[in-house]
């Protein structure tokens, strides 16, 4: 008893030291990211506009453009990152991730339909922009669900990985179609969009995403127990007296509307979901009290880094923050699925 609670307060030790580092490293890339951009702001600039100092244009560009931008990428990264950790550990499939399994298509396809019938670029409807969102990428996820289920067998986490390809390739498809009859400024909008852009850039897209993540993201750390019950297996699961099905559901639930949320934001960033979990299960092991906060900092660390190089290697031209993301996860999908094969 004694060794096992070292431990266990070793890898709490070690938990604790490593969420603090990417915490500290996140404070660094926020700092240099604020000092990113066309129009330059020294250290001095930026520490008096931040205390109320500073002309009116270094408080615009400072305030109204950069800050809010810098925030929702860290929100999106950590929202994605939550999502995927959680599709991970209810389908115990390495490979696991809402862009993969479509969910992210999904939402991608309600905001072309709600471009379709509001021409003035999303400024509208922009609270319900997350509902509407949730609402696509809950139809997607109930289609794969039910497309993977077998009476008698459940879901297989193989079957699961495949439905969701092909269906997210349908949606994709369909969004071409449907972005094709979108008129001019529409369409350039929406292929923005898709690539992954932080478009958001003012307080009211962190206002309309935030409240979403204070919710949501508590009731999964309230059942992270639950998700390490899961990682044991099924029958180990139903043995421990876990509702299996109603929790499976009610966590695919939250991981369907922290994506749905995040992309209404943060367009179609792909791969966070999968690189954020996984990083993070390498550096504090497997459980989940542990695994969720270190990926939601893991998975905003790598937005707020890809959203910062988006905007500084190719100045003043920028590039969609989720093409980064795809340049940094891609690589990475590909090692997994070769470990896969062995």
């Amino acid at each position: 008893m004694k060794a096992t609670g070292i431990s266990t307060q070793a890898r709490t030790t070690r938990a604790v030291t490593v969420m603090s580092i990417l915490a500290i490293v996140i404070a660094l890339i926020f700092i240099w990211s604020m000092n990113t951009g066309v129009i330059r702001l020294s250290p001095g600039d930026m520490l008096r506009t931040l205390f109320g100092g500073g002309t009116d244009k270094q408080h615009l560009i400072l305030f109204e453009f950069r800050l809010p931008r810098i925030v929702i990428s860290i929100l999106v990264g950590a929202g994605l990152a939550v999502s995927g950790t959680i599709l991970q550990g209810v389908s115990r499939n390495a490979l696991a991730d809402p862009g993969i399994l479509g969910i992210n298509a999904g939402a991608g396809l309600a905001v072309i339909l709600t471009v379709s019938f509001y021409k003035n670029n999303l400024a509208g409807p922009l609270f319900l922009m997350p509902i509407i969102a949730m609402a696509g990428a809950g139809l997607a996820a109930i289609l794969i669900y039910s497309m993977s289920y077998v009476r008698g067998e459940g879901i297989s986490s193989s079957r699961l990985i495949l439905v969701g390809i092909g269906v997210s390739a349908g949606i994709a498809a369909l969004m071409v179609v449907l972005s094709i009859r979108l008129d001019p400024n529409d369409f350039q909008f929406v292929s923005i969009w898709l690539a992954g852009s932080i478009w958001g850039t003012n307080w009211k897209f962190v206002l309309a995403l935030l409240p979403w993540l204070i919710i949501l993201l508590p009731y999964v750390m309230y059942k992270a127990n639950v998700l390490n019950v899961l990682n044991l297996g099924e029958n180990t699961s139903l043995g421990l007296g876990v509702a299996l099905e109603r929790e499976r559901r009610w966590l695919l639930a939250a991981a369907v509307a922290l994506a749905g949320a995040c992309v209404a934001v943060g367009g179609g960033i792909g791969f966070v979901g999968l690189i954020g979990p996984h990083l993070a299960r390498r550096l504090v092991g497997p459980k989940h009290q542990y695994l969720l906060p270190a990926s939601a900092l893991t998975g905003g660390l790598i937005l707020i880094l890809a959203d910062t190089l988006a905007r500084w290697v190719f100045q003043p031209t920028e590039i969609p923050t989720g093409l980064v993301a795809a340049v940094i996860g891609a690589p990475y999908f590909l090692y997994l699925l070769a470990r896969a094969r062995n």
